[in-house]
């Protein structure tokens, strides 16, 4: 790595900026990042409520996190897509599905493991 490069607090300052204006956009343009949003605000706390044990309330609460991230990758996946290909493309489609696929599976995460984790108690 260069030596001139600045890693001080300037550059993790910008740094922690163009994230909360990542975040924002997703905000503003994604109405799937702003469902996505409420249902962690609301779940989380409860997944630290429910949860019996650090693991659990781990697992109940953290599983939620990566929901909301990987919908924001899709939505610059797809926002590239749409710039690259603004006519319709196979290449452009099967990204787009497989951005959208990868927020499905940790949807299906999340449901895996609130079912395995409270559905224990119910039997």
């Amino acid at each position: 790595m260069p030596s001139n490069v600045n890693r001080g607090p300037r550059q993790i300052w910008a740094a922690l900026i163009w994230s909360l204006k990542g975040l924002r956009a997703g905000w503003c343009v994604e109405a799937s990042f702003r469902l996505e949003v409420i249902l962690l605000v609301i779940l989380f706390p409860i997944g630290l409520w429910l949860g019996d044990g650090a693991l659990e309330k781990a697992l109940l609460a953290g599983s939620l996190l990566p929901v909301p991230a990987a919908e924001l990758l899709n939505s610059g996946i797809e926002a590239l897509a749409d710039k690259l290909w603004p006519e319709h493309n196979p290449i452009a489609g099967r990204v787009k599905d497989m951005g959208s696929a990868a927020v499905f599976l940790l949807m299906l995460n999340v449901l895996v493991i609130w079912i395995v984790i409270l559905g224990a108690r119910l039997s």
